[in-house]
């Protein structure tokens, strides 16, 4: 038994160091197109990286020591994320702010081509801090991702808005003494209106209307 289990441990190093020079690999190539792709939005002077740690040869040569070894291998993955000149990518749960982070898993998702058909995704308020150009392009990348699974997005940009397949209305009203929350879809006419009032206010011209559904007609 000994002896077998010798065997079959030599046979899974061999299997996870190809592994682990695989994922070395694919991490270079990785880095460069995430912060390729996270200059599309407002992203421009940040820093990816993928962090890939090994267990020491001393604990990988010691037969009684199972430190680090996994069914996926023997790497420890982490990715580590700067969003400004001057500071160091750390850790992403430790540096980035709530529309950095939707941004980055954004472009995280859409770079690794994820075919998790049925995954759901939400971003919560992604467009945060940007808009104009820069919005376009988050509504461009949360479409392709939409094409492989359902994308759920709450924003107040016309931008991203237009370019929803399904748009829903979340309202908030008094009614007595008590606040109430509803949500309804919005089809045809009630749409093209609410892309308007994102774009213009309380005041809606008909020339927001037209420009609502223009940006509406571009995306079909």
């Amino acid at each position: 038994m000994q002896k077998k289990l010798k065997q079959l441990r030599d046979e899974y190093l061999k299997t996870a160091s190809e592994i682990h020079h695989k994922r070395r690999k694919a991490a270079v190539k990785f880095e460069k197109e995430v912060e390729a792709n996270l200059k599309a939005v407002a992203l421009e002077k940040a820093k990816f990286e993928v962090k890939i740690i090994a267990p020491s040869e001393t604990d990988l040569r010691n037969e009684n020591s199972s430190k680090g070894l996994t069914a996926k291998g023997f790497d420890q993955i982490e990715f580590y994320f700067s969003a400004n000149v001057g500071e160091s990518p750390k850790p992403l749960a430790k540096v980035a702010s709530g529309g950095e982070a939707s941004r980055l898993m954004l472009i995280l998702k859409t770079t690794a081509k994820s075919t998790e058909a049925e995954k759901s995704v939400v971003f919560d308020e992604i467009d945060v801090g940007i808009g104009g150009r820069v919005a376009e392009a988050v509504g461009l990348k949360l479409k392709e991702l939409a094409k492989t699974q359902q994308v759920l997005c709450v924003t107040h940009q016309a931008q991203v808005a237009s370019l929803a397949d399904q748009h829903f209305l979340v309202e908030k009203e008094i009614i007595g003494k008590k606040t109430k929350v509803g949500v309804r879809e919005l089809n045809g006419k009630d749409k093209v209106e609410e892309i308007a009032r994102m774009l213009t206010g309380a005041q809606i011209t008909e020339t927001a209307r037209q420009h609502a559904r223009e940006m509406l007609k571009s995306i079909k």
